[in-house]
């Protein structure tokens, strides 16, 4: 029987506690109505005997305190919610626990921005982590030794597992549920909580922000110039000309300042302008292609699938609003 501790921090999201007891203890049931031993012994861990959350909405007991705990199979590291700093300060205590029941040969696998938590401990350095997309700026800063893939719902790597944004936390928990018992129980727990197996790419659901909080007011401006000229052919040479940056320099600062060398910025901006138009207008694909600057749709579909995971007719038909109306208009009043 694999022994899970789910954490219970401080500033925690409370769901991303609550989903996981509830996922792993109704494998138990599926296993029992099957006839069979159940799998999974779940523990909720703390650093106290009750956590107080939102404001004091809520209350948390957990079943054992982190220094009862001498040897587990699984730790699950819950989505934090507030500020970040604080709430990793206030739980540094989970941390030599992490570390030395990793050691002993426990797996971690960290839900939505958990991530943070985990990364604090060290256990990501030199490994690859996904985390929720909107915080990924503030991630890479605080944690450059740690590889972010913004994109992955799901990595993997040496006992170490994370998640991607929000809810894709449960593509991380089927995963997990594949890799303890078998395909046909995760496919079972699947239907159960309705969740889109295998689901590996958050690309579809990001929305780009180009990153500004840097002290390069060049590049910034430079950046202000790309998204307010979407619809024109934008060239690196040009740019760097407009700012009186040498080729080289203007690249390399630019993908300092904001991650993204200066081509990768530019087809973001337009590709979220190119998402935006199909996702609430009534233009074709060739329609919102000429809108955001490009001419041939070979190459505007090939770097809309890159960015999104999704090529534009997927997401339009996926996303627009009259694209999903027929399918609501099915279901009279009275049915």
């Amino acid at each position: 029987m694999k022994h899970i501790s789910i954490l219970v921090p401080e500033s925690v999201v409370l769901d991303s506690i609550t989903a996981p007891r509830y996922l792993f203890t109704a494998v138990n049931d599926f296993l029992a109505a099957a006839g069979k031993p159940p799998m999974f012994d779940v523990h909720l861990v703390g650093l106290s005997k009750e956590v107080r959350l939102h404001g004091g909405l809520f209350s948390v007991h957990p079943d054992t305190l982190v220094s009862d705990v001498e040897k587990t199979d699984l730790i699950l590291v819950p989505a934090l919610t507030g500020d970040l700093r604080a709430a990793l300060d206030l739980n540094k205590d989970f941390l030599p626990w992490m570390r030395a029941q990793h050691a002993r040969g426990a797996e971690v696998a960290s839900l939505c921005i958990g991530a943070f938590l985990l990364a604090s401990s060290g256990l990501l350095d030199g490994k690859k982590c996904s985390t929720h997309w909107l915080f990924a700026h503030d991630f890479r800063r605080m944690f450059p030794a740690v590889t972010l893939v913004t994109d992955r719902i799901v990595t993997e790597e040496r006992r170490i597992f994370t998640s991607g944004g929000a809810n894709s936390y449960w593509n991380l928990l089927l995963y997990l549920v594949e890799k303890y018992t078998d395909r046909a129980m995760a496919i079972l727990a699947a239907k159960f909580f309705a969740i889109e197996i295998d689901r590996n790419n958050q690309s579809a659901f990001m929305m780009f922000n180009g990153q500004k909080g840097h002290e390069d007011e060049p590049i910034r401006q430079a950046q202000t110039f790309i998204e307010d000229n979407v619809a024109e052919k934008i060239v690196v040479d040009d740019l760097a000309v407009r700012f009186a940056i040498g080729r080289r320099n203007f690249e390399r600062r630019f993908k300092k300042a904001t991650n993204n060398t200066p081509v990768e910025y530019i087809q973001r901006v337009k590709i979220e302008a190119a998402k935006k138009g199909l996702e609430s207008g009534r233009k074709n694909v060739n329609e919102v292609m000429y809108d955001v600057g490009y001419s041939d749709v070979k190459t505007f579909r090939a770097v809309f699938k890159k960015v999104t995971g999704l090529s534009p007719a997927e997401y339009k038909n996926k996303y627009n609003l009259a694209a999903f109306t027929p399918h609501l208009e099915t279901i009279s009043p009275g049915s």
